[in-house]
């Protein structure tokens, strides 16, 4: 891994251990790197309903979702550009189909075997340090997976 890339890494690292979820963690540290001179009101609040795999319901891992919108700011167009959305469309596929075969699943309660959407499930997830043991490790393989597209 090259030390620019460790560097986002370590970012969206910090961005989690700070306190942002995973989504904002990742979207965050990947638009540092896509757009390192600009800064934008929208990011990271538009990731905040992405965590714990959408409004902690389980579903799609919000690390996954992170850099998929993070497609979106590097491939995405602001028209109906066709092209475009082609080309972000098969780097978010190329993503999701990445982080399946290297989780085994896409959906944050299979990748956390916790039920965040209740007390009982936060506090076994507090408990057995899978915000640390589980959701770090997907923040840095999006972010990773993100940086080699096209590469």
């Amino acid at each position: 891994m090259s030390s620019e890339n460790e560097l986002v890494v370590e970012r969206g690292l910090k961005n989690f251990q700070g306190g942002y979820n995973c989504a904002q963690s990742v979207l965050l540290a990947l638009y540092g790197a896509i757009c390192p001179e600009s800064k934008s009101e929208l990011i990271p609040k538009v990731a905040v309903g992405f965590g714990g795999g959408i409004g902690r319901c389980g579903s799609v891992c919000g690390a996954l979702t992170g850099s998929i919108m993070a497609v979106g700011i590097k491939y995405g167009s602001n028209e109906a550009d066709r092209e475009k959305q082609a080309k972000a469309y098969a780097n978010a596929a190329s993503l999701y189909r990445l982080f399946e075969k290297q989780n085994s699943s896409v959906l944050c309660k299979d990748l956390t075997k916790c039920d965040l959407s209740s007390p009982e499930g936060m506090a076994k997830a507090r408990q057995e340090k899978v915000f640390e043991k589980v959701c770090g490790n997907l923040i840095k393989g999006s972010i990773m997976n993100f940086l080699e597209l096209e590469k």
